[in-house]
């Protein structure tokens, strides 16, 4: 869920590339602060469902530097979806740090896994 309320915060607020990345920046640096310390508190073992900040950041860094149009979009949404999912290296490996750092990290490889992967279509596809 908070993945397409991303989708929807990013195709409704009118980002300029500096914006969006301050904006990146803040909830990257909140989501560390607060997982770091949801997560003791939620006593669910690590990286708790209930902390989704992580999503957010990572949902943005999937599609930061790229149109925000609706393919592109669309696309970075399944993408990190599938990579948050299957966790590729070192994403899985990354939820061993301790706190937030653990939180956020194996999302934010996602989504540079899914920004990559837009970017390489772009290139050689012209797509999305």
């Amino acid at each position: 869920m908070a993945r397409a309320i991303t989708v929807v915060v990013l195709t409704v607020v009118p980002f300029t590339f500096t914006a969006l990345v301050g904006f990146f920046i803040v909830v990257t640096l909140a989501g560390l602060w607060a997982s770091g310390r949801a997560e003791p508190l939620l006593a669910r073992g690590k990286d708790p469902g209930a902390i989704v900040i992580d999503e957010v950041s990572g949902m943005i860094l999937a599609v930061l530097g790229l149109p925000l149009t609706w393919p592109v979009l669309g696309a970075g949404f399944v993408l990190f979806r599938v990579f948050d999912v299957v966790k590729p290296f070192p994403a899985g490996w990354s939820q061993r740090f301790p706190g937030g750092v653990g939180v956020m990290t194996d999302d934010l490889i996602a989504g540079v896994y899914a920004l990559v992967v837009l970017i390489v279509l772009r290139r050689l596809v012209g797509w999305p």
